[in-house]
């Protein structure tokens, strides 16, 4: 039997250790080719959203159709407080929100917004209208008064005077409603004695409960305190 030499030990683990570098060479390949691909992959979209982005920055402004601001938007000339003003808007804004948004005239209050409480309560040719349930557009050539345009002359009209000598308010919310009905009362039949009074003025409502000095305060301007 022929026996093995000396040498060969040393050769046969000199070949172990190039399989296992080469094993390990080939790994080191794969992971890296497999991370470049993976990060080209990744990016690529990044780099194209950067090259979109930089072209539309210096795509000229007159390219970009711009919406029109004013879509659906008609002329409506309001009469308000003996001033005309005209405005536009769409046919569906309530008289509430033109008085509001659109002219700043805050004294008419936004409450339920369902024509409940009297907080936005105005005149439309006299007679007292929740202007939350009507269309401004419907009111062209109408005489619109608002709690501004009460006072004349500088001096306050009776039932102002009246509401704050009798205190007939606490937060204050519903007191521009309440004022301009009690106003619009005194032209109405209602009877002479506080039930009539309230029963007028039912369709405003006071959450903190000055309904008392409410009554006193319309009674008194009309002459039956």
């Amino acid at each position: 039997m022929k026996e093995d030499s000396p040498d060969e030990p040393a050769k046969t683990g000199k070949s172990d250790s190039n399989s296992n570098s080469a094993s390990q060479l080939s790994r080191r390949t794969f992971l890296g080719n497999i991370a470049t691909v993976g990060i080209a992959t990744t990016a690529a979209p990044l780099l194209q959203v950067g090259e979109l982005d930089a072209q539309q920055v210096h795509q000229p402004t007159t390219d970009v159709a711009e919406a029109p601001t004013s879509a659906g938007s008609v002329q409506v000339a309001l009469k308000i407080n003996g001033q005309t003003k005209n405005l536009q808007i769409e046919p569906r804004v309530t008289l509430l929100d033109a008085l509001r948004e659109h002219l700043g005239l805050f004294g008419t209050k936004k409450g339920c917004d369902h024509g409940q409480c009297g907080a936005c309560t105005v005149h439309v040719n006299g007679r007292r209208v929740n202007s939350c349930l009507t269309f401004a557009i419907m009111h062209q050539g109408d005489e619109i008064t608002t709690v501004e345009g009460l006072a004349k002359n500088g001096e306050l009209h009776p039932i102002q005077a009246a509401f704050l000598e009798h205190d007939a308010f606490q937060c204050g919310y519903c007191t521009s409603g309440q004022i301009m009905s009690a106003v619009a009362l005194l032209k109405e039949p209602c009877g002479k004695d506080d039930d009539a009074i309230r029963e007028c003025m039912s369709g405003n409502i006071c959450r903190c409960g000055a309904y008392t000095n409410i009554v006193a305060a319309v009674r008194s301007v009309r002459g039956t305190a």
